[in-house]
């Protein structure tokens, strides 16, 4: 986020766009999960369980800084690594460590106040997805779903993805094919959505959104989005409208 670009607010910098926006211009908003919505990268803390948390955690941060361009191969090679992990060890992942970043149930109230739809859309997994959906009241979802198998704490990782209708892993290009395809059940146009991510496989759907929000992102994702919110909660978002 250089050229043109101007702090708001502190904290708050906006390009390509000329506050006062309104919300009732926009009909969808689409949110990344992991680091966005929510506080944690799933992925990552369960690893914590079978003693691999370093290992996919490095893995995680360089795909978010766009150096692993191969978003499906870098989660693949994560979720082989979970193998072993339970449903008892995710269960307190949930209870002890998955947050709701500051500010999400604010902005998903207005905009649902406003009349608006709210996408979630994740590149981690339905175990958690479905659990924030149920949080904060979402109206879609698209994520990965984990392969389980039976064992004790009712079941554990296979280290394997299983495949959905749509495809095996919800990357970069199918985030953004999703918010199109939504955008077109709903009969509105890709401009009247707003797409908010904070790694590099959130890039292909804030580019094909109206307005794109980068939350605490990443130095790739920031530059590229015409909103950036660098300190403070997701609720900052409202600041830029009437």
């Amino acid at each position: 986020m250089t050229e043109n670009t101007t702090e708001f607010a502190p904290g708050l910098m906006v390009r390509g766009a000329t506050p006062p926006l309104r919300l009732s211009e926009f009909k969808l908003i689409a949110f990344d999960m992991d680091s966005t919505l929510i506080n944690i990268e799933c992925v990552d803390e369960i690893a914590d369980a079978v003693g691999r948390k370093d290992e996919v955690a490095a893995i995680t941060e360089a795909a978010m800084r766009g150096e692993i361009t191969d978003f499906k191969d870098s989660l693949r090679r994560r979720v082989a690594l979970l193998k072993g992990v339970t449903v008892a060890d995710m269960e307190r992942v949930l209870a002890e460590r998955l947050r709701l970043n500051p500010g999400a149930d604010s902005l998903v109230k207005a905009c649902k106040a406003a009349g608006m739809k709210v996408l979630l859309v994740s590149g981690g997994f339905t175990f958690f997805a479905h659990r924030v959906r149920d949080m904060l009241d979402i109206d879609f979802t698209r994520s990965n779903v984990l392969e389980l198998e039976d064992g004790a704490n009712c079941g554990q990782l296979t280290g394997r993805l299983v495949t959905q209708s749509w495809g095996d892993i919800c990357d970069g290009a199918e985030k953004r094919r999703t918010l199109l395809e939504v955008a077109s059940l709903m009969n509105i146009e890709p401009s009247q959505c707003i797409a908010m991510g904070d790694g590099a496989n959130d890039l292909p759907m804030m580019g094909a959104a109206g307005l794109s929000v980068a939350y605490h992102a990443k130095p790739k994702v920031r530059e590229q989005a015409m909103v950036a919110i660098n300190e403070g909660g997701l609720d900052r978002l409202l600041e830029l409208f009437a």
